[in-house]
């Protein structure tokens, strides 16, 4: 007996690559399992081609001969590339979007956050959004950054380290509560 998934457009996270210079290839792979709509730069373009990733869209404003014949662009304009791709995301009805980055900018993402599901993976970090009264179970000994700097920060499961650092204190639940919008976390990978 064999089990056949059938993924319709857009119920998986898109892809978003912005950089890949520390960013496993095993990882990447993980990421595009499902087959996602596929976002590249001009820098990262050439590389997911070697690799022989199917892309769907090249951010750029201008149009360079590319390899692969059925690839769209998506201008950019005054926009930077992160801000251009969630932009059409929204637009089009995407629910979530995976983003891989060297050079993590959080102030890019911003207006998106509650426009859009992101986990941002920069370096060794998942780094995402995250309301007051989150709660998430871990093993124990796992750290967990704030990139943001909380107010009236309390939570539950954790041990301070240093500077927005935690680490879990038991295998089992942690929670956040702040007071502002939202925090960006990160986990180690």
């Amino acid at each position: 007996m064999s089990s056949h998934h059938i993924v319709r457009e857009k119920q998986e996270p898109a892809l978003l690559v912005l950089g890949l210079d520390s960013f496993s290839d095993e990882l990447l792979g993980q990421l595009l399992e499902w087959s996602p709509t596929v976002i590249v730069t001009e820098l990262t373009a050439e590389r997911m081609n070697a690799y022989g990733i199917k892309i769907d869209w090249i951010i750029s404003n201008q149009v360079d001969g590319f390899l692969q014949s059925d690839v769209k662009l998506m201008p950019a304009g005054t926009d930077t590339p992160a801000e251009a791709a969630l932009k059409y995301l929204v637009t089009h009805g995407y629910p979530a979007v995976n983003i891989v980055t060297d050079d993590l900018q959080l102030k890019e993402y911003l207006f998106f956050i509650d426009k859009i599901n992101m986990v941002i993976f920069n370096g060794n970090q998942k780094i995402y959004a995250v309301n007051s009264g989150f709660s998430k179970w871990k093993p124990a000994g796992e750290v967990i950054e704030l990139l943001s700097g909380p107010h009236q920060f309390h939570s539950s499961g954790l041990e301070a380290l240093e500077h927005h650092r935690y680490k879990t204190t038991h295998d089992g639940f942690f929670s956040l509560q702040f007071e502002q919008p939202f925090l960006f976390i990160a986990e180690e990978l």
